[in-house]
């Protein structure tokens, strides 16, 4: 796969015989090669596609990601020769919706096995300012110019930030499978036994969540990216965002003590940052309000401040925060 091979010809013109012998073992040689080790070239856009990728392709893909760890994956920009090396891929796994560049990029590389994540699984639409029912309320008033503000967010105003429910993260990584399954058949049984091993892991981290989470004090959570809407719906949670979907905007005056009320009224005791951004703004509202601050990781990348080596790894700890934040008994 995207592997060339210079073609054997005969060392004499004239032996025709030879040469087909030659090209024939030449066809046995890339059977074998693809036996003993040549990988599915796989190319993914951002982390929670490169996990997938790794776990259920295991021995037998070689996965690059677009999104290099500690860069915010919302503004990544391509190099010429990331989009030019596109197309030599086997196999690209993208989420359409939350990194515009690697959209444009993906339709132009044309790759027959490219897997869009978003198509995967139902997407909906949470409140870009507050959040879930908060966002449903003063959301729906300002909808229309929401949409075209925050376009790269998803199709038309949807919640690209799927990977946060294991549910529906679990739906994704069939799909993957199913389709990795398609484009390499020589090992489709070992892409579907890492798909069952991965949905199991996932299976058991969504009955973490429901278990830790069922009994608290407060089902409000107050966060500077409002990523977490479809975590916040499968367990019974409140997602209170700062100033939307970017965790790095200064919220206004008025937002502040909107969040000051919101967390007085429902108990809250925490204003969540991420590890890819600043804690300024976090910072500023927790002291203009007197709450506490704590990570809670959206999972775009891992680096070396990250809670955990993998996804299952910070997904526990952004429970156990979570837990921590909302009195969990």
């Amino acid at each position: 796969m995207n592997v060339r091979r210079p073609i054997p010809t005969a060392a004499v013109a004239g032996a025709v015989v030879l040469g087909l012998t030659a090209l024939s073992a030449c066809s046995a040689s890339d059977a074998a090669d693809r036996e003993n080790g040549d990988k599915l070239s796989v190319v993914t856009s951002f982390y929670p596609m490169q996990f997938l990728a790794e776990e259920i392709g295991g021995n037998h893909v070689s996965v690059e990601s677009l999104t290099k760890p500690g860069v915010e994956p919302h503004d990544l920009e391509l190099t010429p020769r990331q989009i030019g090396g596109l197309g030599d891929a086997d196999y690209i796994l993208y989420l359409k919706g939350i990194q515009p560049a690697v959209d444009d990029a993906v339709t132009q590389a044309g790759v027959e096995n490219t897997v869009d994540a978003a198509t995967l699984t139902t997407l909906e639409k949470h409140g870009s300012e507050v959040g879930d029912e908060h966002g449903h309320e003063e959301g729906h008033a300002e909808e229309e110019g929401h949409e075209d503000e925050h376009a790269h967010e998803g199709e038309a105003g949807t919640d690209p930030h799927i990977w946060l429910d294991p549910v529906k993260y679990a739906e994704v990584a069939k799909g993957v499978g199913k389709s990795l399954e398609k484009a390499d058949p020589d090992h489709a049984a070992d892409y579907a036994k890492n798909t069952d091993a991965l949905v199991n892991k996932l299976d058991a981290l969504n009955t973490a969540f429901e278990t830790g989470l069922k009994d608290t004090t407060t089902k409000t959570f107050i966060t500077t990216h409002s990523a977490f809407g479809y975590l916040a719906e499968r367990y019974g949670l409140v997602q209170e965002g700062i100033a939307g979907i970017d965790p790095e905007a200064e919220p206004s005056p008025a937002r502040i003590q909107e969040i000051h009320t919101v967390a007085k009224e429902n108990k809250a005791t925490t204003v969540f940052f991420e590890t890819l951004a600043s804690d300024k703004t976090a910072k500023t509202v927790a002291e203009d309000t007197g709450l506490k601050t704590d990570v809670l990781d959206p999972l775009e990348g891992i680096t070396e401040q990250s809670r955990g080596a993998d996804y299952i790894e910070v997904m526990e700890s952004n429970l156990a925060a979570l837990q921590k934040a909302l009195g969990a008994k």
